[in-house]
């Protein structure tokens, strides 16, 4: 039997692949390396001798025979003070040169010539097998690779056939110690001055590390990915044939790695992942080939390092010259909110160029946000990093440079949300659903996709030089059909050829590989059962709108004292035992509500029970603007007044800092929120799609310790939100393609429905498409249309109002009314749809562009004064209340694809129709019959209700609660007896639960305590 199953053979496959590749490779050549100074002298002083001889030549005449040796000392000091890759990139000064002495030639952004050529072409590449590294042992590192002379990178290898990669990485922390006990320093192993990187290499796997540091070394996978997963296809071959080709090998020294910082000094390096490494080559390869003027989609999963992939984006594309040595793009602009990224951006660029100031930040401190960008944009700045809210100004500005001077830009959208304001939001409201726009309406958040969508529905003939690069984790599928790219782009759009991502890194290879943690391992769901009443009145048989009825109801439910005390206590107790332990104390969890008013009553609620108990963390409340709760204050409540702590910092902030334990939040810090220390979820909102998958995934971000993750769920199905996040487990992918016909069966529509006439839209139209034409014109056009529209409606609506119930005229009356209703919901459908198709068609006629202008001018004009039903919830009371433990699901993500997201299939399809009406007091059992599940008496709220209204009506409660403290009363020995009386008078009604407590005083005693504490007995006895 042979030994081809060993590690030397390996070993030996790579190093002669790399010998035919231009590499030197030679099998003595470990004995000539200088394990001192940790350099390959020979290689150092041949690239100095040929490409520096005037340097070199000065070095001789100086130091005549030691000038080699002072020469390589010189690098090692250089190396062990700067960093190996400032040293390569930037060169060294060494007394008696005139000028910085360069030790290598990375490839230029322009196009070389001859002289650059022949110095990069002299670069020496060297790899070195069983290089004996260090002066106080034997130890021998399988392959060292040099950069003229320069150790840059090491390997260690495996045989599957007898190891696994884990034994190399166990190898580097054990055996391979930058500063072994009581012994010298190993410089090949240190940083700054080592090599840069350190691979661990098997058949299968690949593993690499930038700070060797003992057992605290991070080794992270470096592999290609395997069917969306962990791991590769195949064999690591592609380490020594395509990562370590020389080229690319340089290049990735030159242009990628980055120094890792702590006050200003290099601690380490960031060294770019295989999928980071694959995009951004790729993206840049096909821009070079394409031109300017098109769109990319990258989804890459949080975890992926986004951060980096759009620095280094960014920095490649700055830059980038065609064969011509013609600059592709002016400017970049990288829309983001991440404050980070300013600074890395700035950092990364200007290391590389050593020029500062080619990066512009837009912060709107030296002026306004507009007058910055202008300048920034003229002035030539590379790069200009702006916020969401900013975008909408940048683009406009660079559309009309782009027209007016020909010039090209490439926008760089990172995946940020905001609360939007401002001259975008009127673009929004014609490209978000009506789900999106309520919430945006409660203090929402936007997202770079949605204000994309927006603004690329304003197309322009500029927008032909200008390049879309959108980097998202979890794209919709309007995102997807804007952004994303034909499989077969030669081919016509067809189920087997739909749109896709351009560069794909999964949610489940971020999980497999460690960077982040599958959050539905610990998913526990609750339901919720409880009964209404009308405090035993005669129910109201008033007929209501029965979706407006039932929404108005549930939210009275959500609103309710007990139901929040009940969530209250599930969660803080759930997250004192479960989450507060982890990462030894520190450990964060976060509360989502549905509502801003939500947030305030659980705050207030939260507040008090962690008061009584004593518990020692606080809480904090996120919310944008005001919110008017009179039920639980006079004045408005706002972030700031909620949380005292904040005193004017940021709420991110104070929350990593002690005592701040669990956010309650409300359409705020859902997405974009990244902090490492939140191991816990308390879900009580309905979550669908896309929404499910961003919100819960805030958890997922690791930390030193962290290996688990707590989601309790309130309000949802645990199916509906495994089968949202199996949409983004492997790829995005759409369900099917967008119906282009929408548009066309909507103008048929909106033309039947005999409201206005062609003269009238092409009057529209041509005033709109004039530069000459004011305003008072385009008024004369469109107003008598928006008059006679509303005139119609004004006139039915006296009908409904002067006419009886059930006679014809009103009914026609009410059918007209639902009718021009239904046109203004279709005039807006045809704007959005019309906007979203016309990116991707042309449909020929020009009466589609011109009823999109009018339909665009009228829709805004007809605002309906509609009635609507008003739901009397001041009798109602909730007399049974129940939150049942359902237990943790088994939420399995699968390595498959999920079922697709839907398209625009059809809009505008809707016809008027009656809303349902039925009585108040039949919704009310409909709900009763839907949540009440098994409760029992033991679940009765009403009676406690019940105690407290009769209490209060206690003239001699009433003088002891002016007389006293709210403590005071609490202990008064008269609180005992009148609750016996309240009791014995209740007893009628609630005779069982009255039982209860005269037969248990402690009962009476605890209840009493809490009306007293909990409720508003002492507040109500004090008016």
């Amino acid at each position: 039997m042979t030994d081809l199953h060993k590690e030397h053979h390996l070993e030996s496959e790579i190093c002669e692949y790399l010998g035919r590749s231009g590499w030197i490779y030679e099998d003595s050549s470990a004995a000539r390396y200088d394990v001192g100074l940790a350099l390959f002298p020979e290689d150092l002083l041949a690239w100095v001798r040929e490409c520096e001889p005037e340097a070199w030549e000065t070095l001789e005449k100086t130091h005549g025979a030691s000038a080699s040796a002072v020469l390589c000392q010189r690098v090692r000091d250089a190396l062990n003070t700067r960093g190996a890759l400032v040293v390569l990139r930037d060169g060294l000064d060494i007394i008696g040169l005139t000028k910085t002495l360069k030790i290598c030639q990375f490839r230029p952004a322009l196009t070389m010539n001859p002289h650059l050529q022949h110095r990069y072409d002299a670069n020496r590449l060297r790899v070195v097998r069983q290089v004996r590294y260090s002066a106080s042992n034997g130890n021998e590192l399988d392959l060292v690779l040099f950069l003229n002379g320069v150790p840059v990178a090491t390997a260690e290898l495996k045989s599957n056939y007898t190891q696994s990669v884990q034994d190399a990485v166990e190898q580097y922390c054990t055996d391979r110690l930058p500063k072994p006990p009581g012994k010298p320093a190993e410089p090949l192993l240190s940083v700054p001055g080592g090599a840069v990187v350190h691979f661990a290499v098997s058949n299968s796997d690949v593993m690499m590390c930038t700070h060797l540091d003992g057992a605290h070394s991070r080794f992270l996978p470096f592999n290609q990915g395997n069917d969306g997963g962990a791991g590769n296809p195949g064999t690591t071959a592609y380490l020594w044939r395509e990562v370590w080709q020389p080229d690319l090998w340089l290049d990735i020294l030159g242009r990628y790695i980055i120094p890792a910082k702590k006050r200003g000094k290099i601690t380490g390096w960031i060294f770019p992942r295989y999928h980071q490494l694959a995009a951004t080559r790729l993206l840049v390869s096909t821009i070079l080939k394409e031109g300017p003027g098109q769109r990319y989609l990258i989804q890459h999963s949080a975890g992926s390092g986004k951060t980096n992939s759009i620095a280094w984006t960014a920095h490649f594309l700055s830059d980038l010259h065609d064969a011509h040595n013609h600059k592709l793009f002016d400017t970049v602009i990288v829309v983001s909110d991440r404050t980070v990224l300013d600074r890395q951006l700035s950092e990364t660029i200007e290391s590389f160029e050593r020029t500062r100031g080619v990066v512009a930040s837009i912060s709107g401190n030296g002026g306004s946000k507009s007058q910055e960008l202008a300048a920034a944009l003229h002035t030539g700045k590379k790069i200009i990093i702006c916020t969401i809210q900013t975008f909408p100004f940048a683009l406009e500005e660079i559309r009309q440079l782009a027209a007016a001077e020909g010039k090209h830009f490439a926008v760089i959208a990172d995946e940020a949300h905001s609360s939007q304001t401002g001259t975008s939001a009127s673009k929004l409201k014609a490209a978000l659903s009506a789900g999106e726009l309520a919430e945006l309406a409660d203090g929402g958040e936007i997202s770079t996709e949605d204000l994309l969508a927006a603004e690329m529905a304003q197309r322009t003939a500029a927008d032909a030089g200008i390049s879309f690069i959108a980097f998202t984790a979890t794209p919709k599928a309007k995102t997807l059909e804007l952004f994303g790219r034909l499989p077969h782009p030669d081919q016509p759009k067809g189920e087997g050829n739909k749109p896709e991502a351009f560069h794909v890194y999964s949610m489940r290879q971020a999980i497999e590989e460690g960077f982040i943690l599958d959050v539905l391992q610990n998913y526990v769901s609750w339901k919720q059962a409880f009964r209404l009443s009308q405090n035993g009145q005669i129910l109201d048989d008033a007929e209501v709108e029965a979706s407006e009825a039932k929404k108005a109801l549930m939210k009275w439910v959500r609103l309710h004292p007990t139901n929040i005390a009940a969530r209250v206590q599930i969660v803080v107790e759930h997250f004192r035992q479960n989450v507060q332990p982890l990462l030894g104390g520190r450990a964060r969890a976060m509360v989502v509500t549905a509502s801003r008013k939500e947030a305030v009553r659980w705050k207030l609620a939260m507040d008090r029970y962690v008061k009584e108990k004593h518990y020692p963390f606080g809480l904090l409340a996120a919310f944008s603007g005001e919110v008017d709760d009179p039920e639980s204050g006079p004045e408005p409540f706002t972030e700031s007044n909620i949380n005292p702590a904040l005193k004017g910092r940021d709420l991110r902030e104070v929350f990593a800092e002690d005592p701040w334990r669990i956010l309650i939040v409300a359409n705020k810090f859902q997405t974009g929120f990244d902090q490492p220390l939140l191991c816990g979820m308390y879900v009580d909102r309905k979550l669908g799609g896309i929404q499910a998958v961003q919100t819960l995934s805030r958890l997922n971000r690791c930390y030193p310790g962290k290996d688990m993750t707590f989601v309790v769920d309130f309000e949802n199905d645990p199916e509906d939100i495994l089968k949202a996040f199996q949409q983004y487990y492997t790829k995005a992918a759409l369900a099917d393609l967008s119906d282009p016909n929408c548009v066309v069966n909507l103008r048929h529509k909106l033309d039947d429905a005999g409201l206005y006439d062609q003269p009238e839209v092409d009057r529209v139209a041509h005033i709109l498409t004039n530069p000459k034409a004011s305003q008072q014109q385009l008024d004369a056009a469109i107003v008598p249309v928006s008059s006679r529209v509303l005139g119609r409606y004004r006139e039915a609506r006296k009908i409904v109002r002067d006419e009886p119930e059930g006679s014809q005229e009103r009914k026609g009356a009410k059918e007209r009314i639902d009718g021009l209703v239904q046109f203004r919901s279709d005039l807006a459908s045809y704007v959005r749809m019309y906007e979203f198709f016309s990116q991707m068609l042309n449909y020929g006629n020009p009466d589609y562009e011109k009823l999109y202008l009018f339909a665009k001018m009228l829709w805004p004009l007809l605002k309906f004064d509609r009635e609507r039903d008003t739901i009397d919830t001041t009798a109602l009371r909730l007399t049974h209340h129940r939150m049942k433990d359902l237990g943790k699901q088994k939420l399995g993500l699968k390595n498959e694809a999920g079922d697709g997201l839907e398209p625009i299939k059809e809009a505008g399809s809707g016809q008027p129709q009656d809303k349902m009406k039925v009585q108040l007091s039949r919704i009310i059992e409909a709900i009763n019959d839907l949540f009440e599940g098994d409760l029992t008496d033991g679940d009765k709220v009403a009676f406690v209700a019940g105690l407290e209204t009769k209490l209060a009506e206690s003239e001699k409660l009433r003088e002891q609660a002016k007389a006293n403290t709210k403590d005071q009363f609490a202990n008064s020995p008269d609180l005992q007896e009148e609750g016996l009386n309240a009791t014995i008078e209740l007893m009628e009604a609630h005779e069982k639960m009255g039982k209860q407590m005269l037969n248990d005083s402690s009962l009476l005693r605890a209840v009493i305590a809490a009306i007293v504490k909990q409720g508003g007995l002492w507040e109500g006895l004090q008016g």
